[in-house]
């Protein structure tokens, strides 16, 4: 049987007016929501999304996925309610990264851009993958890892839980073994942070020590984001309790936008202070100076919040497959009716033209397509071809007139005339 130690860390960074990322770290849940939304109250999704996903935080039974998946579903209705409350909340969203342990594994459910690593025997492995645009680029080759963290859409993310669209997340589990350590994390993180400079904080020191530093190196890196981090280890269990620096067993720690709105119901001017306590601190840093240069505190000042334009939302792609059969039919209708009021056309045109030695009206029009032919002969005449003037012969071979019967007769009649008298036949 393992056991997980943990240690948690919010911080709203040294741009972000308030704090959108929420955490939430327990004996049996591991957990990171990234608010998306700006003016729509991204902190009212994450905090939302965490305070729902923390009732995992029980020994699960074997199911370890559906579990997660429920959980995320219910998220994601609850997201629903408040904005069908409060219509001003429209456009909110949050990312979610979850780890539910069963004392052997995690079940890992992900949504969005934050991330899930293992470090194991000093390699580091990231476990989830972004539903961002970027890394729709990579997947495709069209731009690299080292690119995709300059490229100017980074921050677009194509699944959140919003309230609005379910978000078909990632599941799958893991084994895990003695001496494993876990990072789930924002990309106020994983954004600025690339793996050799992660896997090189994670090596050292205690999940306390490794969560300050990496929320430390962060902002070091020139994050403008709100930083989020959950560290955990994996260690063999004698079936007492985790314990902190001080002997005393360690509580669930809330940490970000949830333990804020938490405390207050409204929102109050962000106090700074370095990492102070466990269980329920954000653990913000100093605040941001009132000397900073002009382009930093333009931030704020943009009409356009970027975290606004960050979730992106693909099309419900359920009956995507629906809609493109549909509209294949209709095309195909539409080229139906055009092909059927064409030949309709050329079964009402006639011409005379010469076959097998005799004066022939055809239906249809006087053309040739590969492979198939637009007429066919009608009425067969009287009238020899080699009883008329070399001049008729000539334009009989290339086909007289295209109009109606009526007009094909005519041009018959008139041949018969212009034929020897005594050569005529009717």
């Amino acid at each position: 049987m393992l056991r997980l130690q943990y240690a948690a860390l919010s911080d709203v960074g040294r741009v972000r007016r308030d704090n959108q990322d929420s955490g939430y770290a327990g004996p049996w849940l591991l957990t990171v929501c990234d608010g998306v939304g700006g003016a729509a109250r991204g902190d009212i999704a994450s905090s939302t999304a965490v305070q729902q996903l923390r009732k995992l935080d029980e020994q699960p039974g074997e199911d370890l996925l559906g579990a997660v998946a429920g959980a995320l579903h219910r998220a994601h209705d609850r997201i629903a309610e408040l904005v069908d409350e409060d219509p001003a909340l429209n456009g909110t969203s949050t990312t979610a990264t979850v780890a539910l342990f069963d004392g052997q594994r995690i079940g890992l459910g992900h949504v969005g851009d934050s991330r899930a690593y293992l470090l194991r025997d000093g390699e580091l492995s990231q476990l989830t993958v972004d539903h961002t645009f970027v890394q729709s680029l990579i997947d495709e080759g069209r731009i690299t890892e080292a690119e995709s963290r300059v490229h100017p859409h980074r921050n677009i993310i194509l699944k959140a839980l919003d309230g609005v669209r379910e978000a078909e997340p990632d599941l799958f589990v893991l084994e895990l073994v003695a001496g494993d350590r876990l990072l789930l994390c924002s990309d106020g993180a994983s954004g600025v942070l690339d793996d050799p400079r992660l896997a090189e904080i994670l090596a050292a020191g205690t999940p306390d020590f490794a969560a300050v530093e990496l929320v430390r190196a962060s902002l070091e890196a020139g994050s403008s984001d709100n930083v989020t981090c959950i560290v955990a280890d994996v260690a063999e269990s004698d079936g007492s309790p985790a314990t902190d620096a001080d002997g005393e067993p360690l509580q669930p720690q809330l940490v970000g936008a949830a333990a804020e709105l938490r405390r207050r119901p409204t929102r109050a001017p962000r106090t700074g202070g370095m990492f102070r306590g466990r269980a329920g601190d954000t653990g913000e840093l100093e605040p941001v100076p009132a000397d900073l240069p002009d382009d930093v505190h333009a931030i704020h000042a943009d009409p356009i919040d970027p975290e606004q334009a960050r979730y992106a939302p693909r099309a419900p792609v359920r009956f995507v497959w629906l809609s493109r059969l549909l509209l294949t039919l209709a095309l195909l209708g539409l080229l139906w009716i055009a092909v059927a009021a064409a030949w309709s056309w050329t079964q009402q045109q006639y011409y005379v033209a010469e076959e097998n030695g005799e004066v022939v009206i055809f239906r249809g029009v006087n053309a040739d397509l590969p492979g198939l032919s637009l007429s066919e002969p009608y009425e067969t005449t009287n009238v020899e071809i080699d009883r008329l003037a070399d001049t008729y012969q000539q334009q009989l071979g290339e086909g007289m007139g295209n109009g109606s019967l009526d007009d094909a007769h005519q041009i018959v009649e008139n041949l018969v005339e212009r034929m020897a008298p005594a050569e005529s036949t009717p």
